[in-house]
């Protein structure tokens, strides 16, 4: 049986997520210029048995068969991933659904789900030799990156908005990228990377707008899968800024379907929360297009604070296919959020995990979640980050 170290990557091409355009997985790819859309990475048929996980360390790289980087050497792991799924006793009674989940992603390394998609995308960057990597950022991608960065010897810039957390500030820093604070948003430092990497030739880890974020994140989707004896929950709650998580499980339900490693061909309604602050997806879910005169502001929940997300037909045809949902949510109700699941459960969610709390309740109050439901929902940080 192979150990992880043995295991060979599974991927075989891109394609464009649009028209199906197929990319060399050997050379360095962005995105699929032919229909400016996401790259996503294909495997070529081989089935690794599921059973072979009971031998696999508890980490990410446990699916590296159905992960992109072909040699074990280039793997840089700081032991991401197969973070806690809670029950949710006390709240599921209160709120009446059958079972609630929360897939904990706040205890992962540097304290967010944004560990999984950088340890995949920093190790794949290492094998294809890119020296220099930059990023924009509303904070914790931009302390993932460069943690990884600095285990994998590659030169870290970081692009982040100056009302980001001064801990994630000085994160960044310890680990020796490049700190560089825009006034705006991350859109705002979205366009300062693009020039920076046409003029220094930096690789831009922007998300979305390079293939393998996309392949740590669904990471996520096989976990879920792996923790609940592999069959699915009803509805998953889903925290939505670029929205990688949310398109990776999608895409993790998919590949384990075809694999044949789950136990029902039923998957789950997929939900994207969104803050009042800015809410561009749930603007196109409900009216078909987005409010041009929409100004964000600044949430206490900044990795929501998305205005014009790269990746937003792919997260539509999401929702599409999974019959799923958005919901808008405010500030009061993520800070009532945080306090309701610390003081009943135990637990202190990021403001974006609380944001999926807060979009469970609307939706169990709408009926559109019934009591004989199992639900998840994900806490994509740590609470303790913010502050």
């Amino acid at each position: 049986m192979k150990t992880v170290s043995e295991t060979i990557s599974g991927a075989s091409h891109l394609t464009c997520s649009n028209c199906g355009k197929i990319y060399n997985i050997h050379q360095q790819q962005t995105y699929a210029s032919c229909c400016n859309q996401p790259l996503f990475t294909q495997y070529n048929g081989i089935h690794p048995a599921k059973e072979n996980l009971v031998n696999q360390p508890n980490h990410l790289w446990r699916y590296a068969a159905m992960l992109p980087v072909f040699d074990a050497t280039n793997r840089i792991s700081l032991e991401e991933g197969f973070t806690p799924m809670h029950t949710l006793h006390k709240i599921s009674a209160k709120y009446a659904v059958n079972r609630l989940c929360l897939k904990d992603e706040g205890v992962n390394p540097t304290g967010s789900f944004k560990a999984r998609g950088l340890s995949v995308a920093i190790s794949k960057a290492k094998e294809l030799g890119i020296e220099h990597c930059i990023i924009p950022t509303a904070g914790n991608a931009g302390g993932a990156m460069s943690a990884y960065c600095a285990k994998a010897g590659i030169q870290a810039t970081v692009v982040m908005p100056k009302s980001s957390a001064m801990l994630i500030k000085e994160e960044v820093q310890m680990f020796g990228a490049k700190l560089i604070e825009v006034n705006g948003f991350i859109h705002d430092c979205g366009k300062l990377v693009q020039q920076i990497a046409a003029e220094t030739g930096a690789f831009d880890m922007s998300t979305m707008k390079e293939p393998y974020r996309l392949e740590g994140k669904k990471t996520l989707g096989y976990e879920i899968a792996e923790q609940l004896n592999w069959q699915l929950p009803d509805v998953i709650i889903y925290p939505t800024g670029g929205g990688t998580g949310l398109i990776g499980m999608w895409k993790a339900f998919a590949e384990m379907q075809q694999i044949q490693w789950l136990n029902s061909s039923k998957k789950p309604r997929m939900v994207i929360v969104q803050t009042e602050n800015c809410n561009p997806m749930i603007q196109m879910i409900e009216k078909g297009k987005k409010n041009e005169s929409f100004q964000p502001s600044y949430s206490i929940a900044n990795g929501l604070v998305v205005p014009t997300p790269f990746a937003e037909k792919s997260m539509l045809r999401v929702i599409h296919e999974s019959k799923g949902t958005g919901v808008t949510v405010s500030e009061n109700d993520i800070q009532q959020g945080i306090r309701e699941i610390a003081r009943t459960e135990g637990l202190l969610l990021s403001p974006e995990g609380a944001a999926a709390f807060a979009g469970l309740k609307k939706l169990v109050e709408k009926n559109w979640i019934e009591s004989q439901e199992n639900v998840c929902i994900v806490n994509t940080g740590s609470w303790y980050k913010y502050h």
